[in-house]
C-alpha cells in the first residue's frame, strides 16, 4: 500500500474513539475456540489501532510488543501488514459510529434494532468505501487463516448478535445462528458494493434497500420462515 494511503489512515484514526478492549465471554467446544480466536484477533487489531492513534504507521515489531503476542500469531490472522492496518483503520472508524448505536438501542423491537444497526453499519463515505474494497481484495487474494475460522468480520457478527439478542431465548440455536448469518450478508461492504456496482444505486438508495431487506429477514425468522 502506498505511504500516502497509510498516512491518511493514521490521520483518520487519530480522530476516532478507541474500541472497547474487552472480549466476549468464553464458551465451550468449537464455539469456545472461535471465541478465543476472535479475542486474539481483536487484541491484535486493538493494539494496532492504539499505535496508529499515536501517529505514524506501526511496524510488525511494534505491534507484537503492544499486543503481547508472537509474530507467528499475528501472521495466523493477518497474512500481511497491509491487511492488518486496513482492518485496524476500519475498526476504529466503526467504533466511532456503530458502537454507540449498539450499546444503547432505542427500541426493544428486534426488527427496529436490526434496521437501526443496518443504517449505521451501511453508512459509509467514499474514503471508507475505498478502504473497504481494499480489505475485501486482500481477504480474497490472501491465504486461508492458519488457525482456521472466518477470515474477518468478527466485529460485524458481534454487532448483529447484540441487535438480535432478545431472540436468543426465543429461537432454537440453529435458527438464531441462521438469522445472524443471513443478516451478515446484508450488512457491510459486500452488500453495498453489489448495490452500487450491479444496481447503480447511490448511498441513500442502497442503505434503504438493505434496511428494508434486513427487516424482512427478521420478520421471516419470527414467523418461522
Amino acid at each position: 500500500m502506498h505511504m500516502c494511503i497509510l498516512s491518511e489512515m493514521a490521520a483518520n484514526v487519530k480522530k476516532i474513539q478507541k474500541m472497547d478492549a474487552r472480549g466476549p465471554t468464553a464458551q465451550v467446544g468449537e464455539a469456545g475456540r472461535v471465541g478465543q480466536r476472535n479475542r486474539t484477533r481483536k487484541a491484535i487489531v486493538d493494539a494496532t489501532m492504539r499505535l496508529m492513534a499515536r501517529g505514524g504507521t506501526p511496524s510488525i515489531t511494534e505491534i507484537i510488543q503492544e499486543a503481547q503476542v508472537s509474530r507467528r500469531t499475528i501472521y495466523m490472522y493477518f497474512p500481511t501488514l497491509e491487511q492488518l492496518l486496513l482492518d485496524a483503520t476500519l475498526g476504529a472508524l466503526g467504533a466511532g459510529t456503530i458502537d454507540p448505536v449498539v450499546k444503547d438501542f432505542d427500541s426493544k423491537d428486534v426488527a427496529s434494532r436490526v434496521e437501526q444497526l443496518s443504517r449505521a453499519l451501511n453508512t459509509v463515505t467514499g474514503e471508507t468505501m475505498r478502504l473497504g474494497r481494499a480489505l475485501i481484495r486482500l481477504t480474497v487474494e490472501g491465504e486461508e487463516p492458519r488457525g482456521g475460522g472466518p477470515r474477518r468480520g468478527y466485529r460485524r457478527i458481534k454487532w448483529i448478535e447484540r441487535a438480535v439478542d432478545p431472540l436468543r431465548e426465543k429461537l432454537p440455536r440453529r435458527e438464531f445462528d441462521r438469522l445472524v448469518s443471513a443478516l451478515s450478508v446484508l450488512m457491510g461492504w459486500e452488500a453495498l458494493i453489489v448495490l452500487k456496482d450491479v444496481r447503480g444505486l447511490d448511498q441513500k438508495q442502497a442503505r434503504d434497500v438493505l434496511a428494508f431487506t434486513a427487516r424482512a429477514v427478521v420478520e421471516a425468522a419470527l414467523h418461522g420462515g
